[in-house]
């Protein structure tokens, strides 16, 4: 049986995209073919690589994509997940034969304000918040 294809898209691909797409594989990666990537490519969140390493995913080496690349190519999804906040989802392409087109809204880690310590506590919130959404999803 072919895997579902599950694609999950933010802003810049730096952050909850990433994180989304690395809970998954990591609880489910034997059911879905997992991708992720950006509305332009941006640079992999410092406080993200942390706050993923602190609960045992390295994502350090990952690389940023655009979605327009994936669009391009012609690329077909099950799911498309938008993670980014309701204006951003709204840029999305529109992928032909998507079985599902989902939006799950959380806070950007890149605009947190404060120390590195105050911003790494946000980080790991919205990591939480995405593990907890994606144990439901998959059950």
């Amino acid at each position: 049986m072919d895997k579902e294809k599950v694609l999950f898209i933010c802003v810049h691909n730096s952050a909850r995209s990433q994180m989304a797409e690395a809970f998954l594989k990591q609880m489910a990666g034997g059911r879905f073919e997992v991708e992720s990537a950006g509305f332009e490519s941006g640079v992999l969140n410092p406080l993200v690589v942390e706050a993923m390493k602190e609960v045992g995913i390295d994502i350090s080496q990952n690389k940023t994509k655009s979605v327009f690349d994936f669009y391009k190519q012609g690329e077909q999804y099950d799911y498309v997940i938008t993670v980014c906040d309701q204006s951003q989802a709204a840029k999305c392409p529109v992928f032909p034969g998507v079985i599902q087109q989902l939006h799950w809204g959380f806070d950007d880690p890149s605009v947190f304000k404060g120390t590195w310590q105050v911003k790494l506590e946000k980080t790991r919130e919205v990591r939480d918040k995405i593990k907890q959404k994606i144990e439901e999803w998959i059950k």
